[in-house]
Order: structure tokens, then sequence, then C-alpha cells
């Protein structure tokens, strides 16, 4: 099993700690750094920047969004920062949630699944460097009677292959992404449910397409905190869990609260998302079981981190991406530091 990082979305007032981060990891020897976007800052600029001041970690998107970029768009900017970083790129895409691509974008949130198809297919022929054709529910390239020309990309990617992630949550996608993609970025992921979860599906679809888990890449984003009372680093995590299982999305359409449902917290992860709802964000993050936040996160002293990557490993995580909790960088590098040291204990380094 391999680690990663993850900086999550950038600015705060925490850019210049964000980057130290990156080349920290970079030094220790981790896998793969990935970069959010949602309504703030974008992705491929801060893999741009990260890129140019690393060596050897790959750069990863977790995710781009699909309703803020045309698929010939996006296949555009993997092929650059692919070529910039010298075949560093990993694109993680996504469909984000009718929030933001209602509210930020204003594109519909409909027929989420083949819309992904759709679009993968058209990113995979784009980077391909093939004569790009299509004829879609979604987009016909070109368009029909105009002056629009089948174009091929004038960009070299350094791979003839670039790794395609998608972010997947609910077993439908999870299974589609088995099927159409190289890997699945997750959130959430509790080793003790991973089959009931997540494996299962993915299973379904690497077998539609007549092909195994093996080299699949399983990377679930795991919070991350290093001490000795447990409880009081569970409570770190209150406020972040109960922002997405009470508050990502509509009351009608959570993905992450489907999710909480579905590891057996029915009855707390409907409370959460009443009172995350209503306003009471002290009280939705109050109701999270510590149970929960226990079984996706890394918490406790090393030696009890190691024993947590190993069952994430036994679960069939391939690649591990951290979130170290601090609020200041001395923290969080003692962390990624700690994480190595976890992973070597566990004998999974």
């Amino acid at each position: 099993m391999r680690l990663g990082i993850n900086l999550g979305y950038w600015g705060a007032g925490m850019d210049a700690d964000n980057l130290a981060v990156a080349r920290e990891a970079d030094r220790l020897g981790y896998s793969v750094c990935w970069a959010a976007e949602a309504y703030g800052s974008d992705a491929p600029t801060v893999l741009a920047w990260v890129a140019a001041q690393t060596e050897r970690i790959d750069i990863g998107s977790a995710i781009l969004q699909i309703p803020a970029r045309t698929p010939a768009m996006t296949a555009m900017t993997a092929a650059t920062l692919d070529s910039l970083s010298g075949g560093r790129f990993r694109l993680g895409l996504g469909v984000s949630g009718p929030q933001v691509s209602e509210g930020w974008y204003g594109v519909k949130f409909d027929k989420p699944l083949a819309r992904t198809r759709e679009y993968v297919e058209i990113v995979r022929k784009a980077m391909s460097r093939e004569r790009l054709t299509h004829e879609g529910e979604h987009w016909t390239l070109p368009l029909p009677d105009g002056p629009g020309k089948a174009l091929k990309l004038t960009v070299h990617p350094v791979r003839e292959e670039i790794p395609l992630y998608i972010a997947a949550i609910g077993p439908k996608n999870l299974e589609q992404t088995g099927e159409i993609a190289d890997g699945a970025l997750v959130l959430f992921f509790a080793p003790e449910h991973a089959e009931e979860t997540t494996l299962g599906a993915v299973r379904a679809g690497r077998e539609k397409a007549g092909k195994t888990l093996d080299g699949f890449d399983l990377v679930p984003t795991v919070p991350m905190a290093l001490g000795e009372d447990v409880d009081a680093l569970a409570d770190l995590f209150r406020p972040y869990t109960a922002l997405y299982v009470g508050g990502m999305g509509s009351a009608k359409q959570n993905f992450y609260n489907k999710l909480a449902r579905r590891m057996g917290y029915e009855k707390e992860a409907a409370e959460i998302q009443e009172k995350y709802l209503a306003g009471d964000k002290q009280g939705a993050a109050a109701a999270v079981p510590r149970q929960l936040i226990d079984s996706t996160s890394l918490l406790g002293p090393v030696e009890r981190v190691a024993d947590r990557m190993q069952a994430y490993a036994e679960a069939g995580v391939t690649t591990l991406s951290l979130t170290p909790a601090g609020f200041t960088l001395d923290e969080r590098i003692t962390a990624l530091r700690a994480g190595v040291e976890a992973l070597e204990r566990a004998g999974l380094a």
C-alpha cells in the first residue's frame, strides 16, 4: 500500500504551508499529492505550482469537476499537466453535487452516471490524440451543420495513458467506476464495511469490463491525528463529519448521508442531517457517533495508526491518502513523518 497526501482546498491562509507539506511528502517518498476544487481555488493551477517545486511525487486532481469544463478542455488540461510535470499527473474526475453544479456552474445535475460515462469516453479519445468525433446524449463533436472540424490534441502527454480516477460513493457510481476508470477516489471509507460499501460494487464493474481488481487503484482520503487520547482526537473531526453527513447536499440528495446509513448508522445519520439543515451545526457534530469517526480516520499513537493501516491494506486499499490534522506546519509535518513510520511498522512500506 502506498501513501498519498491530500492538500484539500487551497487558500484560508495556508498556501505556503501546503507547499511545504507537498515538498516534505515528496522528500519522504509519498506517491501522490492531490488537490481539490469546489467553488474557490481550482485544482490545475495548484497542481502546476506543486509540480514545479517537487521532483518525484505524482500530482492528482481530486477532483476536476465535470460540470466545470467540457471534456475536451479537461483532456487539454490533463495533457498539459502531464507534460509540464514530466509524466506525473493523475486525472481525477467527479460530478460534484447539485448545489455546486447548478448554483455555481449553471449546469443541470441530471443523469450523472450517463454524463460521466460519456465524458470519460470523450476525454480518453482526446488524450489518445485521435481526431475527436462523438455523437452522444450530452455532447456532439463536431457540432452538425456548422464550420466545426474533427480536431486532434496537439500536446503530447509524456505517457500514452494518463491514469483516470473517478470520485465515487454510491453503489451504481462505484460499479461504473470499476468498469470505466483506473481507480476510485472515496471518502469515509471504513475497512470494516469495505465489501458492502465499496469493493463489491467496484468488483462487479471490473467484471463487466472483463477485468479483476488487479491494477485498480482504490484511494480513500483519510483524516489523521496523532496523540494518546483517541476520544479527544475524534472530536477534532466531528465538524468535518457533520458537514458531509448532514450538510453536503440537500435533504433528499446527500451521498454521504446515504453512505453512513449503509454503514449501519441509519438513526444517527438522520439526526445529524436534521440538525445540520436546521442550522444547529454544533448539535449535528455532537450527534456524530465516535465509532463512525474512528472507523474512517487514523487516530492515536503511531502504533495504533499502524494497526489501522494494516486494516486498510487488508480491505483492498492500494493508495492511502492522508489529510493530517494540525494547526501549525510543524504539526502537519510531524504527522507526515509519522505516516511513513506507521506504514513501515505495519510492514507495508
